[in-house]
């Protein structure tokens, strides 16, 4: 199959969309498809990139990690290899989803849409719109978007909810966000674990603590420093790892307590290393959906310690005790904290982290692309 992906984001940039966009498009390509994605202009971009094609895009008034995509002119989409696609497939609802679909409409080929994305969480990304209203729109647009495509993914259940919410009645499948295990096998090991340590000036044998994620406001992080600094309160050897980088950083390392290490932007082959590290992962962000990044801690070995989130109820499998991968607490300070120290109990933290390899096998890359590549034929059957 000829494939199409169009995203609004997409390596270098470092969020969990650009990643499994990335992750599903390797899958696919081993099993034999020719995949296409058609993804903002980086500034950052490599000079040769197989595959992609770079639409027209701005920096003005974005992250500097997000270029926001422009509506390509009739020239740009005649220079495009969209002739013989089969499947054109969307990560977003707005402006690369309404390419999609007219793509997929003037080429008589089904579209896909993955809704990723609780979109009213980041409503704070357009304040020129009164909230109440960027609401209504969001939800309105987000449902009628779906209902004219030829299937609705989602990553984790709790989309499938939201896009019910939204008022979207058609068919939803569940399609979990992919990582490759061979990475992340490959980086458990005791000599990884010393040379990061080592290279942030942490102890060998210090319980560590990971946090990986864009640094921004819904991400909750204020509340995460505050869970750690009540966790070292009780046990001072602890240490945390902060990965990542993003427009609130500079507020946080002013309030971060001691013993918390900002590691900054790192590359995506590092990010296995890192957390085959740790110990434990943290978040306290309520925002997430299935991100790359909590699914990537378990491929590691590395147990959740997790603000209740619809996240946090996919991926962990019970909420206490050493069969779990991980811990679900209530988005406070003291609750995180709590979590924190019971994972971090050397009596069952072995049991947790055998628990979380084990629950990653669901997100095996191959699987997970065959899964998707059997969507696509079974759209093409029926087209």
């Amino acid at each position: 199959m000829r494939i199409g992906f169009v995203t609004t984001t997409y390596l270098p940039s470092r969020n969990g969309v650009a990643t499994s966009t990335a992750l599903f498009a390797q899958g696919l390509r081993e099993l034999g498809h020719d995949v296409t994605i058609y993804a903002p202009n980086h500034p950052a971009r490599p000079p040769a990139e197989a595959g992609v094609q770079r639409l027209p895009s701005t920096m003005m008034g974005a992250p500097s990690d997000y270029p926001i995509l422009l509506w390509p002119n009739p020239a740009v989409v005649a220079g495009l290899p969209l002739k013989g696609t089969d499947i054109f497939h969307t990560m977003h609802p707005f402006l690369p989803g309404m390419l999609a679909r007219l793509w997929g409409r003037r080429f008589q080929t089904p579209t896909v849409f993955t809704a990723h994305t609780q979109y009213e969480q980041y409503l704070h990304y357009a304040p020129l719109v009164p909230r109440r209203m960027s609401r209504s729109l969001t939800r309105s647009h987000v449902a009628t978007f779906a209902r004219s495509v030829d299937q609705v993914l989602v990553p984790g259940r709790a989309m499938e909810e939201m896009l019910r919410q939204y008022g979207f009645a058609g068919d939803v499948q569940l399609m979990p966000n992919p990582v490759n295990l061979s990475a992340f096998e490959a980086a458990d090991t005791p000599q990884v674990r010393r040379e990061v340590r080592e290279r942030y000036g942490l102890e060998a044998n210090a319980p560590l603590i990971i946090s990986l994620g864009r640094l921004a406001a819904e991400k909750n992080l204020g509340v995460m420093l505050d869970a750690f600094a009540q966790a070292r309160a009780r046990r001072p050897e602890l240490r945390l790892l902060v990965v990542g980088d993003g427009p609130v950083r500079s507020a946080l390392e002013a309030q971060a307590p001691e013993n918390a290490v900002f590691t900054g932007a790192v590359p995506y082959a590092e990010v296995p290393a890192l957390l085959a590290a740790a110990d434990v992962f943290v978040t306290a962000s309520t925002s997430e959906v299935l991100p790359m990044s909590m699914i990537e801690a378990l491929a590691a070995g590395t147990p959740l310690v997790a603000a209740r989130s619809p996240a946090a109820e996919d991926l962990i499998h019970s909420r206490s005790g050493p069969a779990s991968n991980g811990l679900i607490r209530e988005a406070e300070a003291q609750a995180l904290a709590e979590g924190l120290l019971e994972a971090l109990d050397p009596a069952t933290l072995p049991q947790m982290q055998l628990a979380a390899r084990a629950s990653a096998q669901n997100y095996d890359l191959r699987a997970r692309a065959a899964a998707l590549a059997k969507v696509y034929e079974e759209l093409l059957a029926r087209r």
